[in-house]
């Protein structure tokens, strides 16, 4: 299996498709699993890099502090053990954070940026209820399938969730079938959203960048993506109809828009 290896951290990675290199990163929790329907759209025409975040899936998960800026290196490392010197990023939730700061710490591998349904953290974060995180992060007591249908709740809209929709329940299927998580990770993975901070630096981000908000969004509410687009220079702002997780509520829409941002620049 491929590991991108980071001082004493193993970041595994996978890579599908051929042509020029897409760069995806998952939010908490998540890892190669959570993209499977978007590697369907986009690797006919890009090669699709996606790798498990410190704390999540196939890769190391130490007990000890994670910070974004941390995550962002790890996915240049990706980078490196692809042997590919640019790519587009797509980054969704704390993924969206995690190439903010691929963006502004490795400015000339970025050549175009999707930031969806994320923030720019510290005092400018609007943030959800409290009520809606305390449910997120508590997970005593619950057993897998409990956690996941606890999850999928605050992911995305109700009418969604009772669609019957075949991409959620495959996505559903995928949660249950990847490495489970230990709560000391995804506690390090939400204190590491907790202090992050890009929003005095977003001026700095010089690649082309496309923001995507749902407008039922309960962890991420909406005004947090204007606020990314007032900040980033000339960044493209378009709004969904659903909840978090646009890739599947919004599937067909959201990696049409994608394909069609990278398709038309330069």
């Amino acid at each position: 299996m491929p590991y991108a290896l980071v001082d004493d951290v193993e970041i595994y990675w996978e890579s599908r498709g051929e042509g020029k290199p897409l760069l995806t990163i998952s939010g908490v929790s998540g890892g190669t699993w959570s993209y499977e329907e978007s590697l369907a759209a986009w690797s006919p025409h890009y090669r699709v890099l996606v790798f498990d975040n410190i704390g999540a899936g196939l890769s190391s998960k130490p007990d000890r502090p994670y910070t974004i800026a941390q995550m962002a290196d790890h996915a240049a490392a990706v980078m490196d053990a692809a042997q590919v010197k640019e790519v587009y990023v797509v980054g969704l939730s704390m993924g969206g954070m995690i190439a903010q700061e691929v963006a502004l710490r490795h400015p000339a591998r970025v050549c175009a940026l999707v930031l969806g349904c994320t923030h720019c953290g510290g005092s400018e974060r609007i943030p959800p209820d409290p009520k809606v995180i305390q449910l997120f992060a508590d997970n005593k007591g619950l057993s897998p399938e409990e956690i996941v249908d606890k999850n999928l709740k605050l992911l995305v809209t109700p009418e969604f969730l009772q669609s019957g929709s075949e991409l959620l329940q495959r996505y559903r299927e995928r949660q249950l079938k990847a490495p489970w998580q230990p709560v000391y990770a995804l506690q390090r993975q939400l204190e590491a959203i907790r202090i992050f901070d890009t929003c005095g630096r977003l001026a700095d981000i010089k690649s082309p960048t496309l923001i995507l908000t749902a407008d039922h969004d309960l962890l991420v509410p909406p005004e947090n993506g204007r606020i990314l687009a007032e900040r980033i220079p000339d960044a493209e702002l378009e709004e969904f109809t659903g909840g978090h997780l646009i890739h599947l509520e919004s599937a067909e829409a959201f990696h049409q828009r994608v394909l069609s941002f990278f398709q038309c620049l330069p």
